[in-house]
């Protein structure tokens, strides 16, 4: 792998650029007030935005449908981490559903 001194610059770049991006957050608190119906927007835009790439992670694979096993795997993850199972717990069952429906023929 030889990029040379460019690699090594855009790196340097892109790292100063993410320190003073993730700086400026508590460096300007104090400088502005969000108003309170703005907060509650970005904070839902956040959600929908988080929900919208589990979906497509699960319901789709290479541009098309991704059958029934790994929605359903999500779906078994998802009820669980929902009733406040253990994290290891609710991993190991949607993995254990996936793969189990796998194994009986279902896509």
């Amino acid at each position: 792998m030889n990029g040379g001194p460019m690699l090594v610059v855009a790196v340097l770049v892109l790292g100063a650029g993410t320190l003073a991006f993730r700086s400026a957050g508590p460096a300007l608190r104090s400088r502005g007030v969000v108003p309170d119906r703005l907060g509650a927007m970005l904070s839902t835009g956040a959600v929908v935005l988080l929900v919208a790439v589990a979906a497509t992670g699960a319901l789709t694979e290479a541009g098309g449908v991704a059958g029934i096993a790994r929605p359903s795997g999500v779906l078994v993850g998802g009820v669980l981490a929902w009733r406040r199972a253990p994290f290891v717990v609710s991993v190991v069952a949607a993995a254990g559903t996936a793969a189990g429906l796998r194994w009986l023929g279902v896509p």
